[in-house]
């Protein structure tokens, strides 16, 4: 049976069908201030939309959105599409070079942003950009004005009381479902950032049948941490719960434990969407040091039986400090580390896998809370043909390859990069290895770019081996790559958990700095035996090398790895 949004053709028509569905129901709001509800929330849209016919906007112009997310980045999305215009969203967490860069190739013209990061790029700002729109209360500027837009910011978004807009759908452009409706520029670990058109099929088809994995509804409650500007949250995050009729809530600054404590508690969210590295920070430093910090829990954890009723308690408060009613713990954009997997698995946390690229919409599989499947990505969603190409007689090894109605239409400006990633017979090659079991369900190796090829002519998958490293107590974060023929590991020290170790700390502030530095050369020296009986004989590691400083990692936390092969 078809859903009923299947049959509409743009993500606006959506919009405004659910703001007649819903109503005064509340959509989108700052937590611990202000809401829209759904009827606001298309009326909003429609001013933007108004707002951009205004300064005659055309059809397909493209439109940037730079800012934190915020009800008024949602606002903006549907209103540059009812206005005609395509979408051109821009992560937070990309550089200014990269940020002006991106205005420059889409050829943005209208760039919607927060005081904030128009503060960023206001030195580089492309001549190019004719109007600049204040995210925080949708005020409308020339960019010739810029000096007294920062002269007088609103510093954070207010709550506007959208006037009622009387056009009619008539009076905007008729969109099909084949256009494009966004242009998503990715942040890829191999440097190179590409414009991701995604029609608004694609993302209706992808939202709407993600339903065959878990099924969203209208008392659910959304507590949104990752950026909009990215399509896992966009399309997962947004564009899903608006379809049906659910509640969703931004926050206005950094998701630390202190900030999101009291909004848990009092919205009690029963949905979030996670990179691995927030749950595996929050097991790290909340659930494993508290039970490693005991001899007696330490000691139980190596029995099967005691480590899982330890693991179902940790769980319960776990679920606690998250409000109490999660049903729903999405974790995408990278692998989860295995020993934090088995912990959540242990404690029935009712955390889910996801697994797509921003080229498809994002969502290719998955698995619900009631069908978790230890190390797996799950199985494809309804209407996406997913397989492993051309797989190794005797490992069933492959690259997984799909064909959708969600698939991307192509690379903005680069057909030559557009024709690479299909193949022959149309299906999108999406770069990962992995393996398929009988009953449809996927595993991931890792990625073929990444993919060392042994002595013996043995694939070795270094995120495997990353895994391995990044479960061990003081280990941050690991990047294993080849160095003149050697497996070298690359490991950057978690110095909390080595400063809590050190048990006579200097009282000099210099000498304290040295004994850790010193601690953490000795701890990386030692991990090599400590990984390697946990390594298959081709993986092991050879050599170990000291990683100071943070790796530099993309929006989605994986590390940059073209940034570290020399």
């Amino acid at each position: 049976m078809k859903s009923e949004w299947s049959y509409y053709n743009s993500l606006p028509e959506l919009l405004s069908a659910g703001a007649k569905k819903y109503q005064s129901k509340d959509a989108v709001g700052i937590a611990n201030d202000f809401m829209y509800s759904y009827e606001e929330l298309d009326q909003l849209a429609c001013r933007v939309a108004v707002q951009l016919k205004g300064i005659d906007v055309s059809v397909k112009d493209k439109i940037a959105l730079i800012s934190e997310n915020s009800p008024h980045w949602v606002g903006a999305y549907f209103g540059i599409m009812k206005a005609g215009g395509i979408v051109v969203p821009v992560l937070t967490d990309f550089s200014e070079h990269e940020m002006v860069s991106i205005l420059e190739h889409s050829g943005s013209e209208v760039l919607y942003v927060s005081n904030k990061q128009l503060s960023r790029i206001k030195k580089i700002l492309p001549d190019s950009i004719k109007h600049i729109i204040s995210i925080e209360n949708l005020e409308y500027h020339q960019a010739s004005d810029l000096k007294l837009i920062l002269e007088k910011p609103v510093e954070k978004p207010v709550k506007i009381k959208p006037p009622e807009c009387k056009k009619t759908a008539s009076e905007f452009p008729t969109l099909d479902k084949d256009d494009t409706a966004v242009i998503i520029y990715t942040s890829g670990t191999t440097g190179n950032s590409k414009g991701v058109m995604l029609s608004h099929d694609n993302l209706i088809f992808d939202a709407v049948n993600t339903a065959s994995i878990h099924q969203v509804v209208a008392s659910d409650v959304f507590l949104s941490v990752l950026p909009l500007a990215h399509s896992y949250e966009s399309t997962i995050g947004m564009i899903i719960p608006l379809l049906n009729g659910s509640t969703i809530h931004y926050i206005d600054r950094l998701p630390t434990a202190a900030y999101l404590g009291p909004v848990l508690a009092k919205i009690k969210p029963t949905t979030m969407l996670t990179v691995p590295l927030i749950i595996e920070k929050i097991y790290k430093n909340s659930v494993q040091k508290k039970l490693m910090d005991s001899p007696v829990t330490k000691r139980l954890l190596k029995y099967g039986i005691t480590r899982r009723v330890l693991h179902r308690a940790a769980g319960k408060k776990l679920m606690k400090f998250f409000g109490g009613r999660l049903r729903f713990f999405g974790i995408g954009g990278a692998a989860i580390n295995p020993e934090v997997e088995k912990f959540l698995l242990e404690a029935k946390f009712p955390y889910a896998v996801g697994y797509g690229l921003t080229e498809t919409s994002p969502m290719l599989s998955g698995f619900g809370p009631d069908a978790q499947v230890y190390r797996s990505i799950g199985t494809a969603i309804a209407g996406i043909e997913l397989k492993v190409n051309n797989p190794d007689p005797e490992t069933g090894e492959g690259e997984i390859i799909a064909k959708g109605r969600n698939i991307m239409k192509g690379y903005y400006k680069n057909p030559e990069q557009t024709k690479e990633v299909f193949t022959e017979d149309g299906f999108f090659r999406t770069g990962d290895l992995g393996t398929v079991d009988d009953n449809g369900i996927f595993y991931i190796k890792g990625r073929s770019k990444n993919m060392i090829l042994g002595a013996n002519g043995e694939n070795i998958y270094p995120e495997e081996i990353e895994s391995v490293i990044n479960s061990q107590e003081y280990v941050a974060d690991s990047l294993v790559m080849q160095v003149k023929g050697k497996l070298t590991a690359l490991i950057h020290p978690n110095f909390d958990n080595l400063e809590a170790k050190i048990q006579h700390m200097k009282s000099n502030a210099h000498d304290k700095q040295v004994e850790i530095q010193s601690k953490a050369e000795e701890v990386i020296q030692d991990l090599k035996e400590t990984v390697n009986k946990q390594l298959n004989k081709n993986s092991k590691i050879q050599k170990t090398v000291l990683q100071k400083d943070p790796f530099d990692k993309t929006p989605t936390k994986k590390i940059k790895r073209f940034l570290y092969k020399d």
